[in-house]
């Protein structure tokens, strides 16, 4: 299993809401087993500056590469990107 984390700041702190919002369309694209927006409960102060947090499960390699593949995903981040400043993303290959 693959889990994918993606942290996104806002470039400006009222597009927060538009940015999650934005986010929200890529759980329409199939492949994930799991798929979550939220935003940062910002209870650590040393990571205060990441506002939304993309968290989704992936069976394999293969499912990530079609989720990434969609038409959905383009459109989305075309959307996204100009709204967010700062984007880092993790894949994990879960231990079983």
């Amino acid at each position: 299993m693959i889990r994918h984390i993606v942290f996104f700041s806002a470039r400006h702190k009222e597009d927060v809401e538009a940015v999650r919002t934005g986010l929200l369309a890529l759980g329409n694209i199939p492949h994930s087993c799991l798929f979550e927006v939220t935003l940062n409960s910002k209870v650590d102060p040393l990571s205060d500056e990441i506002d939304v947090v993309v968290y989704a499960e992936f069976e394999d390699d293969a499912a990530l590469a079609a989720y990434k593949a969609h038409p959905l995903y383009a459109e989305t981040t075309s959307q996204v990107k100009p709204l967010r400043e700062l984007r880092y993303s993790a894949d994990i290959v879960a231990a079983t």
